[in-house]
């Protein structure tokens, strides 16, 4: 039976914007399905022509870092691997490049080479339980080390036919990252941008007052683990209900161990973290499913700008030492 948690957001969404965070009187807003989601900005002291301008970039975005379709950078890069490396974006290759880092970061836990994993479990399409020889061949296809950046050339190469990139993990932190620099530039001063479980702040409320946001627990209760005053941060969360097909009596999720093959197992249904950065945020929520709380923990404490929460299946929380109380 397919699972899936895209469009029932009224009752699954981790993150919501609380009441005292909704769009008022001389705010714009505008919402859409994008990115596999319903993507909504709510912008203070903006034009109509600023809200244009920040869902043209989300489109431009989607379009380059698209895993499915065969005219983004990355459908040229899985078309040509094992033959020659590609031509990509500047965005494309900021993005590949972070990739290796954070591949470093997590000891190869988050590895956007794993696309023939994904591919092959097909939770999208309600999912495909893989036998033991499927996997074994998709597991094969995995390494970083075969994803060969030239940054001064700007080409992208996979050393081996059959590998494929997927930045599932990363694309929409990016997005929301590069969207409030364009409406900063363009001078709005305070905003949401609402990725789906991608929240991120322009600024502060008009008045001076900071956004309220709240963490839903990922049960069906509805109950809010925190509810939180925050000004010009971004607070992400990834979750293993999410997406999940059964098979046999079990349930099987999206998020997927590169050294397994199979759904990670660490006891987590979900993931929050607060930093200043959207891309760092969507990496390190996804790292730290795949890791467990104590690793992912060890992870969060060497990077100063974030903080995280993590629930595990029994509803029980537990936060880095740093991670807001209210």
């Amino acid at each position: 039976m397919k699972k899936t948690a895209v469009w029932m957001l009224a009752a699954l969404l981790i993150l919501s914007l609380l009441p005292g965070c909704q769009a008022k009187a001389g705010a714009l807003s505008r919402t859409d399905y994008l990115l596999d989601t319903v993507v909504t900005l709510t912008l203070y002291g903006a034009r109509e022509a600023d809200l244009d301008a920040a869902f043209q970039e989300i489109r431009r975005l989607s379009g380059l870092l698209d895993a499915y379709d065969p005219f983004s950078d990355l459908g040229w890069l899985q078309a040509a691997a094992g033959q020659k490396p590609v031509t990509v974006s500047s965005d494309t290759m900021e993005l590949l490049l972070f990739a290796k880092e954070m591949y470093e970061k997590t000891a190869g836990y988050l590895d956007v080479t794993v696309g023939p994993l994904i591919d092959l479990w097909d939770i999208r399409n309600g999912g495909y339980y893989p036998t033991g020889e499927e996997l074994s061949a998709a597991l094969g296809l995995l390494g970083m080390d075969d994803l060969i950046l030239d940054e001064a050339n700007g080409t992208a190469y996979l050393a081996r036919s059959g590998m494929r990139v997927d930045l599932g993990a990363l694309a929409k932190g990016y997005i929301a990252d590069r969207v409030k620099t364009l409406l900063f530039d363009r001078g709005v001063k305070s905003g949401v941008i609402d990725l789906g479980r991608n929240l991120l702040l322009i600024g502060e409320k008009p008045g001076g007052k900071a956004f309220n946001l709240g963490i839903q627990s990922p049960n069906d209760s509805g109950d809010m683990l925190r509810v939180l005053a925050l000004r010009d941060k971004s607070l992400v969360t990834s979750g293993t209900y999410e997406r999940y097909f059964e098979h046999g009596g079990q349930r099987y999720h999206h998020v997927l161990d590169p050294f397994t093959g199979f759904p990670a197992d660490t006891g987590l249904s979900a993931v929050t973290i607060l930093s200043d950065s959207s891309l760092w945020g969507d990496a390190l929520s996804t790292a730290c499913l795949l890791l467990g709380v104590e690793k992912g923990l060890t992870l969060i404490d060497s990077i100063p700008e974030a903080e995280a929460l993590f629930v595990f299946t029994d509803g029980t929380v537990v936060t880095s030492s740093g991670f807001p109380e209210a």
